[in-house]
């Protein structure tokens, strides 16, 4: 039987605290025992004792760390982590599921046999033809899902489009995204995959809407009212979830008199009160409007996947480390609690918005859009996380860089230089320059500074190519590493994509020699317990 892919992580506290806890203790009981009894080969003795030990510690660690928390790994960026990295990325940081905003193949061969759950996306541009006929989106299946699950992807979602009715889109997807939908569906039930691979339209918040500023009073935006209610419908009658993506971040950024506070976990001084309800921070009120809307339009239990949330840390002036950790920690704090809303009282499954900084991302809604990663363009970590359990983040193995280098501004040349802002201009035209602007981790620099930066952005951009450090003679190669004298303003080496390590499977001999070796008792242990666990949670 598949699992259900509804289930939820305050599930996972209560199965350690019923079952799982008291096992552990009955099983450590026993192995107490069975140590007593054992024969007085010492060296095998304590070897099959710390052993049953070892794998009672990793299942207390395993079952109270953050259990179903997701993410989404976009793919935007000019040197690209190896997928390889990535992968080991997430699963050394507990993410066990991961949203994607398109099938590209060398993403999906890395998820295969990874325990990782997937939700694939389309995208927007996709819908106009999958809507056509279901023809294309039979082929579209059989090449992005059908291959992949047979492989190993476990595949749990399609995304059908990415926020398809922002207004922003003026209507451009309206009438495509519900047949394209229908037509996925379709393709997925005919290719055996209806129960196990489910679809969704990921939406942004705008969807609904309160004319009073209250969650009671939400609905349906009035243009598209009937569109979503058939939406919701549909998934409903599949056994589907709603995802919505939802970013306190844009309302502080929309509005320069939103209140701060509101938009964290923290509490605020001025709550939104609706009714006997009073709401502390914006995602609980967002949140819940949805829930009423759905309620309203005769929706009460419909499932609900929050599909992005985050906050950058560079870009705009609120776009910063500090805030960063403070609402993804919060955020994070709440689902290790199992803490839900007024409204609903169960969290939803949750994909962090996002896993790495893509370089090469639209600014369109602004510089901030290149900034959204916990962890940096390398896989370095940005700031501390606790997961509980004393797990913070950790960051990516096996990355290697392009040689310790920097193109500066040579020391010769002039600050007014007449070629000097023609030279910047062409060096951000060509690299991401965002961190420079207003608001931004190195903006106001010196002039000096400022032209060095730039440079070296489109040197490291360019790999370090011979030539990409010739700014009309204004530049030089260093192999001192300059300085911003500010700790979120760094001097960055591109990460070298031909060399990355690549994971290594263990030798066939290895595996072999488990079933010869004294220890297979111990083998057997952590299969037993293993199976046990897997029994519970699904």
């Amino acid at each position: 039987m598949a699992p259900n892919p509804f289930f939820n992580f305050c599930a996972i506290p209560c199965l350690y605290t019923k079952f799982l806890q008291p096992l552990i203790t009955t099983i450590l009981a026993l192995t107490l025992t069975i140590h007593i009894s054992l024969p007085t080969n010492m060296e095998s003795r304590n070897s099959s004792f710390l052993c049953v030990l070892f794998f009672i510690f990793v299942l207390n660690i395993k079952i109270s760390s953050v259990q179903g928390l997701g993410v989404n790994w976009g793919t935007r960026a000019i040197h690209p982590l190896s997928p390889d990295i990535v992968v080991k990325l997430l699963k050394d940081n507990g993410f066990n599921k991961v949203k994607l905003f398109e099938a590209e193949p060398w993403v999906l061969d890395a998820l295969r046999n990874s325990g990782i759950q997937v939700m694939l996306g389309i995208p927007n541009d996709f819908l106009a033809p999958l809507a056509s006929g279901v023809s294309v989106a039979e082929n579209w299946v059989t090449k992005n899902v059908s291959a992949y699950v047979s492989r190993g992807v476990d595949i749990r979602y399609v995304a059908v489009g990415n926020e398809p009715f922002l207004k922003t889109y003026k209507n451009m997807f309206t009438n495509t995204t519900l047949p394209a939908l229908d037509n996925i569906q379709a393709a997925l039930i005919k290719a055996g995959l209806g129960r196990q691979v489910k679809v969704t339209v990921p939406l942004n918040a705008d969807v609904y809407e309160s004319a009073s500023g209250v969650p009671s009073e939400g609905n349906f935006r009035s243009d598209i009212h009937d569109l979503m209610i058939s939406i919701v419908k549909f998934l409903s009658n599949n056994g589907a979830p709603l995802t919505i993506n939802i970013y306190p971040f844009l309302s502080l950024y929309a509005d320069p008199h939103f209140p701060v506070d509101f938009a964290f976990f923290a509490g605020t001084n001025a709550p939104v009160v609706d009714g006997s309800v009073s709401y502390t921070n914006v995602f609980d009120a967002n949140y819940d409007t949805l829930v009423w809307a759905l309620e309203k339009n005769g929706f009460s239990s419909m499932p609900i996947i929050v599909g992005e949330i985050g906050w950058p840390t560079d870009g705009d002036i609120n776009a910063n480390i500090q805030y960063a950790r403070k609402f993804n920690q919060g955020l994070l704090s709440r689902i290790i609690q199992g803490q839900g809303t007024p409204k609903r009282k169960t969290p939803p499954d949750v994909y962090v918005f996002g896993l790495i900084d893509e370089d090469a991302k639209s600014i369109d809604p602004g510089n901030f859009e290149r900034h959204w990663g916990i962890f940096n363009y390398d896989g370095t970590v940005k700031y501390r996380l606790d997961f509980g359990s004393n797990r913070t983040l950790v960051p990516a193995k096996g990355v290697r860089y392009l040689e310790r280098q920097w193109c500066v501004l040579a020391p010769g040349a002039s600050e007014t230089d007449p070629k000097l802002v023609d030279s910047i201009n062409y060096a951000c035209t060509f690299a991401d320059c965002t961190s420079l602007g207003y608001g931004s981790s190195c903006n106001g620099l010196d002039a000096r500074t400022n032209a060095s930066y730039a440079f070296n952005k489109y040197f490291q951009a360019m790999n370090q190519q011979k030539g990409a450090c010739n700014f009309n003679n204004l530049s030089v190669i260093t192999k001192i590493l300059p300085t911003t004298g500010r700790a979120n303003c760094k001097f960055e080496i591109m990460i070298d994509v031909g060399k990355h390590e690549k994971a290594r499977s263990p030798p066939k001999y290895a595996a072999a020699a488990g079933w010869l070796s004294p220890n297979f008792g111990c083998s057997m242990v952590a299969v037993l317990l293993l199976s046990l666990i897997i029994g519970w949670v699904a």
